[in-house]
């Protein structure tokens, strides 16, 4: 079973979905398997990572569990009142969902691919894919009402 306290990761080489405690993410993990070694990302223990044009693919677009990515900027004032709440699901649902954030005013390409034109938006991943898009500051129970379907352990 998992829970908070728990990531899971797939195992490039055979497949297998792997449970590593999240106080034991930054030990050197191999497949339960095949014994390989596990690619792990960045998993921060329930902290957004920072997700930038350069390591999009493989923290968001190559990650085994959905993520929720926060395109943001710094001078916006709605992007500030979701930020709290953003960090609050990423406490809430370690191990569960990945938590990023995108500053779109220094990663262009990335805002661009997937036309953001109003922030703060929030991009629902699931398997490399946009399964929800969220645009403007909502409620968290409102976020999470969006979010939690595409989340396998909740």
């Amino acid at each position: 079973m998992s829970g908070p306290d728990v990531i899971l990761v797939k195992c490039k080489n055979c497949g297998t979905m792997n449970r590593i405690p999240a106080d034991k993410i930054n030990l050197r993990a191999r497949c339960g398997k095949c014994k390989a070694p596990l690619e792990l990302g960045s998993f921060s223990g329930g902290t957004p990572v920072t997700v930038t044009d350069a390591n999009f693919e493989m923290e968001v677009l190559k990650s085994p569990v959905p993520v929720l990515l926060d395109c943001w900027a710094p001078w916006c004032g709605p992007c500030r009142m979701v930020s709290p709440i953003v960090d609050d699901i990423a406490r809430d649902l370690a191990g569960s969902l990945k938590v990023g954030k995108l500053n779109v005013d220094e990663n262009p390409m990335t805002a661009s691919r997937f036309q953001i034109m109003s922030i703060p938006t929030l991009l629902l991943f699931k398997n490399g894919q946009v399964v929800d898009q969220i645009v403007g500051a909502l409620p968290k129970a409102q976020i999470l009402q969006r979010v939690k379907p595409h989340i396998p352990y909740n």
